[in-house]
């Protein structure tokens, strides 16, 4: 996750939607009052090969942000203020007033059907890995819909952002989103936590019809607002 005051932006991250490549790419204009918050360790140092800021801020002090009574709670609670994958809602709790209303608000979104075996390679790259149905029938799903629209939706299902990029067009939307910013350089993903999938065939030749229904059950919402069909 980024929070740019030197640009105004915040960018909330999604599960397996380029959101780390997103980041790392982004990372390269932050500013020295900017929030970066930490990824992977081999993630970290791409981007230190990729010309990225590494994390910066994220531990800020809560009193350089939030009211007294934001204060006591955050000190009670013990942990840092800011972490990868937060919710639009907590940024929101956590950002003075001013730099939320005043930051354009953005994230990414990819097709449910190929995003479930994005998870299914990335979740099983070590050790045991299930078969596709079984991992598709497991709650770890849920991860999706955790990382997924919860990030980006308030309790309502009202979008906290101004607008949610598309995965399968990110370079082009990123282009024009760098333009309306003002990014001095275009945005440059590598390819981050890439080479899991070992299988490349298209999603319809892969998932099995029992699979495909429990995708379009649990993911209706995205379905539904992007338009994806299968």
């Amino acid at each position: 996750m980024i929070v740019s005051r030197r640009f105004h932006y915040i960018f909330l991250k999604t599960a397996r939607t380029a959101g780390t490549s997103t980041e790392i790419a982004l990372s390269r204009f932050a500013g020295p009052n900017d929030i970066i918050t930490p990824i992977m360790k081999a993630d970290e140092k791409l981007r230190q090969q990729e010309g990225g800021c590494g994390p910066r801020n994220h531990h800020a002090r809560p009193g350089q942000w939030q009211s007294i009574g934001q204060l006591r709670t955050l000190l009670h609670r013990g942990h840092s203020l800011f972490r990868n994958h937060m919710t639009g809602q907590e940024t929101r709790r956590l950002l003075p007033a001013d730099v939320w209303d005043n930051s354009f608000r953005f994230c990414v979104e990819r097709n449910p059907f190929d995003r479930v075996l994005s998870l299914y390679y990335w979740c099983t790259r070590r050790g045991h890995r299930p078969s596709l149905d079984e991992f598709i029938e497991s709650p770890q799903l849920n991860l999706l819909i955790d990382r997924g629209r919860r990030i980006y939706l308030d309790q309502d299902g009202n979008p906290l952002v101004h607008r949610i990029l598309r995965y399968e067009e990110l370079d082009n939307q990123l282009e024009e989103l760098r333009l309306e910013l003002g990014l001095p350089e275009p945005v440059r993903l590598p390819h981050a936590k890439s080479g899991f999938r070992t299988d490349r065939r298209h999603y319809s030749e892969i998932l099995s019809p029992c699979s495909r229904r429990r995708i379009e059950t649990l993911f209706q919402p995205e379905l539904n607002r992007f338009g994806y069909r299968y």
